[in-house]
């Protein structure tokens, strides 16, 4: 199977700002991402072949996007797969140019939460209709992950006052990285006592362990990597490109360990032999991963083989996964700083490693990045979707 290596280039990307955007409709972010695509492409709305939009909570079809951008009488296609709605939208667009449907694809993400009340806690009446058992109707994102962050330091011999530096920690540095993001949601620095000392959301997860929920959009355009250099002089091409979807097996298996999560693990295996990745703790360059929680950004170090099984606490505390380290991980602010559009984060991941890879990512710049690695999770630790893409600036 020969994949999607080098097969497909990004010519243009695009971003709003994130945040409470309440002067701004879902429309208005459409078009600032989608424009500033086109720009930087070089190319107009009228030159787009097919195009898909990435949104969770908005409930409308691809006519969104195409009212939005005047996309008239093309392929729109809508598409959801919870918190990797981005990344899924921009693999949809990426094999239709690979399968030579099109020569120019869009693949935009949005969502409009801030008015909506929607506060990131569970809809219960719809949790009710599903499932009348205690564990569904308590459900809450913050309970799930706080149960992979017990889990986690029990099984590897951390107590809670060292478990809680050590993820405060991450907290620390992706402040830092998204006070260097003009576009982040939150551009504050803070520091570990104050992680420390923030309100508990659900224990172990303070304030601070989790993202905050955000208005935005982001756009990708893609085509064929023979024709990307006529667009432009730097494009980064797709090296690999996979999803994995979980077959509910947490739930159903008391053997679940939640200290880890397989579809990262298989996604991210499957990507490396995609990409001729043989060890990405040296050969990734950076990597923007879905720090929902705190937690999470932990065990994705050791499930993306950045760390060792248990080790990825001594990698954060030696800041190895700082701007100036060993491999910089969310170097834009992540989830937990930039904000959490859901259908857009995917995509606004893939903003940042190409910025990065084009050494345009001013303040924050990594040196010399090759490899830029993306990671979008979908769903809870016992049951998820997972998309992880890796991108590079050079033809293999």
């Amino acid at each position: 199977m020969d994949g999607i290596k080098d097969k497909v280039a990004i010519i243009g990307m695009g971003c709003s700002k994130f945040g409470e955007n309440w002067e701004k409709s879902a429309d208005d972010m459409i078009i600032d991402a989608a424009y500033e695509a086109y720009a930087d492409a070089g190319i107009e709305s009228k030159d787009i072949g097919a195009a898909w939009l990435g949104t969770y909570v908005t409930e409308q079809t691809g006519q969104m996007l195409s009212r939005a951008l005047k996309l008239d009488y093309i392929p729109v296609t809508r598409v959801e797969n919870a918190c990797a709605t981005g990344s899924d939208a921009l693999r949809n667009a990426c094999y239709a140019v690979a399968s030579g449907a099109c020569d120019i694809a869009l693949a935009v993400g949005v969502e409009k939460l801030k008015d909506s009340g929607y506060t990131g806690l569970p809809d219960f009446e719809l949790l009710r209709r599903q499932s009348n058992t205690y564990r569904t109707r308590t459900y809450s994102p913050p309970g799930h992950f706080a149960m992979m962050a017990t889990k986690y330091f029990d099984r590897y011999g951390l107590s809670p006052e060292e478990g809680k530096k050590v993820i405060g920690q991450i907290a620390v540095k992706n402040h830092h990285n998204g006070a260097l993001s003009p576009k982040a949601h939150f551009q504050s620095e803070t520091t570990l006592e104050k992680v420390l000392a923030a309100p508990m959301v659900a224990w172990p997860l303070g304030l601070f362990d989790c993202c905050g929920v955000s208005d935005g959009a982001a756009a990708a355009i893609v085509t064929r990597a023979e024709l990307a250099k006529k667009f432009r002089p730097d494009p980064i091409y797709i090296k690999a490109l996979q999803i994995a979807v979980g077959p509910y097996e947490g739930y159903m298996s008391p053997k679940f360990d939640w200290s880890h999560v397989e579809e990262t693990v298989r996604a991210g295996e499957r990507a490396y032999a995609e990409a001729g990745v043989k060890n990405p703790r040296q050969e990734i360059s950076m990597a923007e991963v879905h720090d929902c929680f705190t937690i999470t950004e932990l065990v994705i170090m050791e499930d993306l083989k950045f760390s060792e099984r248990g080790k990825a606490p001594d990698d954060v505390r030696s800041g190895f996964f700082n701007l100036d380290g060993g491999l910089p991980v969310n170097t834009d602010g992540g989830l937990k700083c930039f904000g959490h559009p859901i259908g857009a984060s995917g995509l606004r991941m893939m903003y940042e490693v190409y910025k990065q890879l084009q050494q345009k990512a001013d303040k924050r710049q990594i040196k010399n990045p090759r490899l830029g690695l993306t990671h979008n999770l979908g769903g809870t630790p016992a049951t998820c979707s997972v998309s992880v893409i890796i991108a590079g600036n050079e033809l293999g």
